[in-house]
């Protein structure tokens, strides 16, 4: 082990008569016996010379100050700490509360010369500050209990912490390890009646445990005190006692909680006494501190608390931090008494900032949650929900600001955040601080991070526009109303000016609260200049109305427009030439949240969704929440993908790429989740699983807006297991039954079924086709591996061959997902239900199965109208009729189930010419092109024609088709007839005709 060393610079003393009383009590009168190298020296000095609490502390305890300068501060706090954990919780109470003190003595100490002379991190002063106040709470709780239980006031054993139904919750910079030199610790006491059945005096106990934990740690006395406690962060903190009940607590959070708690219970975490109760408490109240939705409404809240903040300091209305580019003198005037934690540019806000983010973001994105200041300020950076920049900027003047905090506090040993109002004192300071250019140095490295502090808080809580003042038709109480909203592009300007009027006059449920009117106030004029852009500006103010219509509370939605400004001309677009989105909208308002979500590249993008599954969906209590999560999940990105499109920010192939590994993931995480509820009722069957097999366009990774799931589920498990398996013994009140295997795996099926299709308000999650199943809809809805084998070596006709062209299994065991994997491999590439070698007689029945299918189709479900892109003569069903079946014929070449790679693939093979293979591929491209533009615009149902065919309908969906560039519908018409045509003959070329000639 290396042998420390002390560093040998450290700050000069601002009283030097102080620092050699300090050095004659240490080293006597004359310095003989002095230390041997000069950097104890430079240390006593800095000691003596700058803070009179430390160098009581150097007097006090000479031993701990000896052992620091030789083996280092991490050493001796080791050895604190370990004594105290160590100290036996019997003793007398004089005893605890002596050996408590000392310990604070000590610690304080250790962390204040690893702090000033950069021995530890920020994160290692603080969290050894913390590690103390965790270790005294736990050794003071316990000696608590033991001596409740000596009195008998408790019946069990109360000298362990597990189970004694008391905890200690740490709050604030406590709970986030975060506690600066002279913190108050947080703290919220709960006690747990059903731990103590039958004991009718619990909360006076809990009460008088409680009084007598405070007498504990704050008394001041000859040996000082330990920490100040603060309970008043505790529920309803003036009508409960300093202990509350756990179902009490419950109670409030739920029915009465409010967002500063929610902030404040971000940080929150066990440190003493019953860990594993407080924990479960936390599990219990998690959905009251993470909303399941984005709740810029929190934005609000904090900006009101901040306002309050700044009313009690008298801030309000003062100029912040002075005037960039001021003299020097000036530039330390600005800062004489100036709030490091409080004030402009300060501590608060920093926190403040992070803290809020999580708040909006850590329900929907879990892997963002970070006590933490400065881990939440990394996780918000590499999520892209900050600047990288930025979040770097806040931290460094985190760790800045945290440091001259702390050498505040360490002069007196004061809870006080104010830099020195006297020049002199600051001059002083700035010596402490190492700034040997005196206050005016010290001044220049505080000032410029702290102005980019507030101007970041200042961009994060505004709302509406700034610097500009509104248009008149803004003033909704203006008399000309409707001729100024004539005037300014409203083409119904009375009805427009109603609407409005109605807005005001808070005809609506969602704008009747006076939050929702001022939020409304701020927005009003970006969303009207947002609306004016469109080509149809009343229309899109007709639909907006509906949006806020359709809500029950407009705060929320109000709130993320108020603090998303793009997102006012990005939902202004939906809303002008997307009338399906926009009803979407309307119905789903949280499928904005997508929108939110910073933008991020492929990969990234993947590996997000793939990380939103995990914690999201994976880890939810239950079916019922998984279920939630995801669909809050998958509308949220579907609208992102759907508006990316529209925007042309995404091709089809990406878009069609992007829904279905969406739909992988959520797959994957809801079967994964049905199956632990499905054991804990039936067991499991040992070594067996369950598959889930994509076909159609979820399978060819080809999947548009309002794509149906086409699924297969096959399942297998080892020879000779009868039915599934439970344990040995169930925990009480658990009843499980087992089940024959047939039986366990057909139930498991149609939960996931129930599960993956789940109605909600807005329809189901995903729409379910199970059609291409072995045996269709008359076949049961999970076949073993083994029938899927040999109905497609018996029984399978054609068209379920090229079906399983585009298979893909997406969720399972591993093992069993590379046996799928074989198995349709081989039903693809085999002879086939006939049993015949793949020769040309083989190919002909083959082609001519294929063109037998297409003309039933046609005569069967003949297309709709025009616009039926996928059943059109010459559409996007015969593209991928052509590419399956070739693929069934032709088996040397690499099978792909995307279409246009198989096309691809079957040209290199010379299975067809490279150009007629290129012809197609561009018809695959546009038809789905078209059919995916059509979606996003009108869903499924597309008009033939008529008023939903507005101007800004044919000039998105023009738009949407840019690289081919043309003009009008007409043109859009003619180019389907010759793309169609080209489809129709190399179908009858390459199926109808081939399948006749074969000899």
């Amino acid at each position: 082990m290396p042998r420390f060393r002390l560093p040998a610079a450290w700050p000069a003393p601002a009283d030097r008569s102080q620092a050699s009383q300090l050095a004659g009590f240490l080293f006597g009168p004359d310095g003989s016996t002095g230390p041997a190298d000069s950097a104890k020296a430079a240390l006593v000095a800095c000691l003596g010379g700058n803070s009179p609490y430390l160098a009581d502390l150097v007097r006090r305890e000479p031993a701990c100050f000896d052992l620091l300068c030789r083996r280092g501060p991490d050493a001796a706090l080791a050895g604190i700490l370990a004594s105290l954990d160590a100290l036996p919780a019997g003793q007398p109470g004089a005893a605890i509360a002596r050996a408590l003190r000392q310990a604070k003595r000590q610690v304080a100490l250790v962390s204040a010369v690893a702090d000033i002379g950069g021995l530890w991190s920020l994160e290692q002063v603080t969290g050894s500050l913390s590690r103390l106040a965790e270790t005294a709470l736990s050794l003071a709780v316990r000696h608590l209990l033991m001596d409740a239980a000596r009195r008998g006031e408790l019946r069990q054993a109360g000298h362990q912490d597990a189970g004694s139904g008391f905890v200690v919750l740490g709050m604030g910079k406590l709970g986030a390890r975060e506690l600066n030199y002279s913190s108050d610790i947080d703290l919220v006491l709960l006690y747990d009646p059903d731990a103590h059945p039958g004991h009718d005096e619990l909360q006076r106990v809990f009460t008088r445990l409680s009084a007598e934990l405070v007498r504990l740690m704050e008394t001041r006395d000859a040996d000082g005190y330990v920490f100040r406690m603060d309970l008043r962060l505790r529920p309803d903190p003036g009508s409960t006692p300093p202990a509350v009940s756990l179902p009490t607590a419950v109670t409030y959070y739920e029915s009465l909680g409010q967002t500063w708690e929610r902030a404040a219970l971000t940080k929150a975490r066990p440190v003493a006494g019953d860990l594993a109760l407080g924990w479960s408490f936390l599990s219990t109240i998690g959905p009251f501190i993470w909303r399941r939705h984005l709740d810029f409404a929190a934005i609000e809240d904090i900006v009101a608390m901040k306002r309050r903040i700044d009313r009690h300091r008298g801030a309000a209305g003062r100029p912040p931090l002075g005037t960039p580019g001021a003299t020097q003198a000036d530039e330390v005037a600005v800062l004489l008494g100036h709030d490091l934690k409080l004030g402009h540019g300060g501590i608060r806000e920093i926190e403040f900032l992070a803290q809020t983010m999580l708040l909006v973001w850590g329900g929907r994105a879990p892997e963002l949650r970070d006590a933490t200041t400065l881990g939440a300020l990394e996780r918000l950076a590499e999520g892209s929900y900050l600047p990288a920049g930025l979040a770097s900027d806040l931290a460094a003047t985190y760790r800045l600001l945290r440091t001259a905090e702390h050498r505040l506090q360490m002069r007196d040993d004061r809870q006080t955040h104010s830099l020195p109002g006297d020049r002199g004192e600051f001059d002083r300071f700035a010596l402490f601080m190492d700034c040997e250019g005196g206050g005016e140095a010290l001044a220049r490295r505080l000032l410029e991070p702290m102005r980019r502090v507030h101007a970041a808080f200042g961009d994060m809580f505004a709302t509406g526009p700034a610097g500009r003042e509104p248009e008149p038709f803004c003033h909704l109480d203006a008399p000309d109303l409707a001729s100024l909203l004539g005037r300014a592009g409203f083409a119904q300007p009375a009805r427009a000016a109603a609407i409005l009027g109605g807005w005001r006059d808070r005809h609506l449920r969602a704008l009747r609260s006076d939050r929702a009117q001022r939020l409304l106030r701020d927005i009003l004029p970006g969303l009207l200049a947002a609306l004016l852009e469109q080509q149809d500006p009343m229309l899109a103010l007709i639909r907006f109305d509906s949006l806020l219509a359709r809500q029950s509370t407009g705060v929320q939605l109000l709130s993320l427009l108020a603090h998303n400004a793009p997102l006012l001309g990005r939902i202004a677009g939906v809303l002008g030439a997307a009338p399906f989105l926009a009803d979407h909208l309307a119905a789903v308002p949280s499928a904005l949240e997508g929108l939110l979500v910073p933008e991020e590249d492929g990969e990234n993008s993947r590996r997000r969704r793939a990380r939103l599954a995990e914690t999201g969906i994976r880890s939810a209590s239950g079916v019922e929440e998984a279920i939630a999560r995801a669909r809050t999940l998958v509308r949220g990105e579907e609208f992102r993908f759907s508006l990316a499109q529209l925007d042309g920010r995404l091709d089809t192939d990406r878009a069609g790429i992007a829904r279905s590994d969406l739909a992988d993931h959520v797959i994957g995480a809801l079967l994964e989740v049905v199956l632990r509820a499905h054991r804990s009722r039936y067991g499991e069957v040992r070594g067996g699983g369950m598959v889930v097999v994509a076909l159609g366009k979820a399978g060819s990774r080809e999947m548009m807006a309002g794509s149906d799931l086409d699924l297969m589920l096959v399942y297998d498990h080892p020879p000779g297991i009868a039915e599934s398996m439970l344990p040995k013994r169930d925990a009480p009140g658990v009843h499980r039954r087992a089940l024959p295997v047939s039986q366990y795996y057909i139930r498991l099926a149609h939960a996931v079924i129930a599960a993956l299709s789940a109605p909600g308000l807005e329809g189901p999650l995903y729409a379910l086709d199970m059609r291409l199943r072995p045996s269709g809809s008359k076949g049961p809805v999970a076949v073993s591996l083994a029938a899927f084998r040999r109905y497609h070596a018996e029984q399978a006709w054609t068209w379920e061959r090229m079906a399983l062209t585009r298979a893909r299994v997406v969720a399972g065991p591993a093992a069993l997902r590379r046996a799928m994997r074989r198995e349709i491999a081989q039903a693809v590439t085999g002879p086939g239900a006939g049993g015949e070698a793949p020769g040309v007689a083989g190919r002909r029945r083959t082609l001519q199965a294929a063109a037998a299918m297409r003309a039933r189709v046609a005569d069967e479900r003949p297309a709709r109208g025009s616009w039926d892109i996928k059943l059109l003569e010459g559409g996007l069903l015969e593209v991928e009729f052509i590419a399956q079946v070739l693929q069934l014929v032709r088996p040397e070449a690499s099978p792909h189930q995307a279409t246009r790679l198989a096309l691809r693939s079957l040209a290199r093979s010379g299975t067809i010419g490279r150009a007629q293979a290129m012809t197609l591929v561009g018809a695959d491209r546009f038809w789905r092109d078209l059919q995916s533009m059509l979606r996003i615009l009108f869903g499924t149902q597309v008009p033939e024609a008529g008023e939903a065919w507005t101007p800004p309908v044919r000039e998105a969906l023009l738009q949407g088709l840019r690289p081919l560039r043309i003009a009008d519908l007409d043109a859009l018409r003619a180019h389907m007839r010759t793309v169609a045509s080209s489809v129709r003959a190399a179908f009858v070329e390459l199926v109808v005709d081939a399948g006749a000639q074969e000899p």
